[in-house]
């Protein structure tokens, strides 16, 4: 299982049903909505089949609504697109309802003529192709096309380096929020951020939706100059960060693209924010089958730098190979993930943050290493449990439990963690043996296997962890069907029937035998619990346990043989279980 974290982008290759579900098989653990393109009508119904296929395939997916930003595009283009050739002279309008063609081209943003001087470089199509600004009137700007192409509808228009007078959220954007909160969307991504203040205005709205008081966390895109000056005030505003470098690259240059990145999952890495890296990694599969070796070792060295997150963008949206990319992406991380495990995973740098979580999350990695444990097991309720422990990086899986699904889901984007659902529970003891049958449940923990677990303890404020327990996990010793909903523990008392209906027998012993009758009765009212080799629903113990408000496990083959006298056990009556020695609760 992967620690690094796949998001991916869906659009019209990938938002059918069968192909979203050998997607999560793949291993995506992400969805990426992409509210630059397509309409509510679409969102809504690839929200729906989301659900729907992780509901299906069994697995937590998470999804993530980006929001377009202040992002400059051309208008409509007639056709499939315009030819543009170098040297030829255009003029851009900021008319409304104009179409593209032959030398006037419509754009989107009515403040671009006076954001321009004569000289100015105009990038469009993520810079494929390059203007120089001639001149300017107030709502056209002539321009000399410097390297053509062909130029279609709704691209994308960058002025490097130039600072916009704009608002980072746009009427749009504001629209496109409120429908991804009414849709439960479980993280917001807030494109061309250039300061913190951006950030925190964005929390303000979500908060400020008052029939939508979830708490939404946040990925800030960093993807202009501005946010690179920035960066540190940026990540403590951030839930996470995403190092868009798409526009990153036209913005400031190709060149400094990838020291900007390693400084910010440098950066990321030792606050504890999550980061993802995106745009361009498999680019080359949206036409080929196969990667060139260049993006397989940018992915990997992504990878080897810290990223908790790696993104596909139009290689899974739109391109010809959205499964086999995945599956590509997902092989080239396993080998990176292969080499840092065999070269010990704690390399990073973390701040040191005050306070006792902080101390006991870092106790609990340590701890897990110098025992050789084989997971780590962190019951959460807002999953800030979960998230301290993935900063620290640690070799073995972090098993998050959460009674909460939107929780579950959102954890799907924190490096390592394996989000599962629990029920929810009201003593600490309860919810530590709830969380530790869950991931046995699930395989992910075996017989004898050593945990270490660390949650809030019952009753602390949400988000504080004060609590670290070592736990070597119990061996079943005994399977049948439990009557109730309790887990007791007590020692094993031999009887075989029928026994003296005046017995005396001790309170915390629990009666063994092949089956009951009605000498069981007043003696079965003073033990611990019932355990029968006699199965059925129907049986006298089942029905005596009914009665009697006695946890009971019954159908438990050769349990006479099976167990010994005096021995140590304790009843799981939810699951049918025997365990040998005392729970959680027992």
């Amino acid at each position: 299982m992967l620690r690094t974290k796949i998001v991916a982008t869906i659009g019209p290759a990938s938002r059918s049903p069968e192909m979203l579900e050998q997607l999560m098989e793949a291993g995506i653990d992400v969805v990426r909505l992409n509210f630059s393109h397509g309409d509510h009508t679409i969102h809504a119904e690839s929200i729906e089949r989301v659900r729907a296929a992780s509901a299906k395939v069994g697995q937590p997916v998470a999804i993530l609504g980006d929001l377009q930003g202040p992002k400059l595009r051309v208008g409509q283009m007639s056709g499939e697109g315009v030819v543009i050739t170098p040297g030829q002279k255009l003029t851009l309008t900021t008319e409304k309802d104009v179409i593209g063609q032959g030398s006037l081209i419509p754009v989107q943003y009515e403040g671009l003529p006076q954001a321009l001087d004569p000289g100015d470089r105009i990038l469009l199509d993520d810079g494929l192709l390059e203007m120089l600004v001639l001149d300017t009137t107030q709502t056209t700007v002539s321009i000399e096309v410097v390297i053509g192409g062909v130029l279609g509808s709704n691209k994308g228009l960058n002025l490097p380096r130039a600072s916009l007078a704009i608002s980072a959220i746009t009427e749009k954007d504001r629209a496109d929020l409120l429908f991804a909160l009414e849709h439960q969307i479980d993280w917001i991504a807030l494109s061309f951020v250039r300061e913190a203040a951006e950030v925190l205005e964005l929390r303000r709205l979500i908060r400020g939706a008052s029939a939508f008081s979830r708490p939404v966390p946040i990925v800030a895109k960093i993807e202009k100059p501005e946010a690179v000056i920035n960066i540190d005030a940026i990540i403590a505003a951030s839930d996470a960060i995403m190092v868009a470098r798409g526009d990153l690259a036209i913005e400031t240059s190709s060149e400094e693209v990838p020291m900007i990145q390693k400084m910010i999952i440098r950066k990321c890495n030792r606050a504890g924010v999550p980061v993802i890296t995106a745009t361009q990694m498999l680019d080359s599969m949206i036409r080929n089958p196969r990667p060139t070796r260049a993006e397989a070792s940018d992915v990997a060295n992504a990878i080897l730098d810290g990223t908790d997150a790696i993104m596909l963008s139009g290689e899974t949206a739109s391109g010809a190979y959205p499964l086999r990319t995945v599956q590509m992406m997902h092989g080239i991380a396993e080998r990176a993930e292969a080499v840092m495990v065999a070269g010990g995973l704690r390399q990073y740098e973390v701040e040191d943050i005050p306070g006792v979580a902080a101390v006991v999350a870092h106790s609990t990695v340590e701890t897990a290493f110098d025992l050789g444990a084989s997971a780590i097991i962190t019951p959460t309720m807002s999953g800030s449990t979960a998230r301290l422990i993935s900063k620290y990086r640690p070799a073995m899986p972090i098993i998050a439990t959460t009674p909460s699904p939107l929780v579950q889901r959102q954890l799907s984007l924190y490096w390592g963690v394996i989000p599962l659902l629990a029920r929810r529970t009201e003593s600490t003891d309860e919810m530590i043996d709830a969380s530790v049958r869950t991931a046995l449940a699930n395989g992910l923990i075996h017989e004898g296997d050593t945990v270490v677990i660390t949650a809030g303890t019952a009753g602390s404020p949400s988000g504080s962890t004060d609590l670290m327990k070592v736990q070597v996990i119990k061996r079943i010793i005994g399977k049948g069907v439990g009557i109730g909903n309790q887990t007791v523990a007590g020692r094993v008392r031999l009887l075989q029937t029928p026994i003296d209906p005046y017995l005396d027998v001790e309170s915390d012993e629990i009666l063994v035998t092949d089956r009951t009758d009605r000498s069981f009765v007043n003696v079965a009212q003073r033990a611990a619990g019932l355990v029968t080799a006699q199965p059925g629903l129907n049986s006298h113990a089942a029905i005596l346990a009914v009665e009697l408000g006695i946890p009971t496990i019954v159908g438990v083959d050769n349990a006479l043989e099976a167990l010994k006298e005096g021995q140590l056990i304790t009843l799981d009556t939810r699951q049918g279980l025997i365990l040998e020695g005392r729970s959680a609760q027992g």
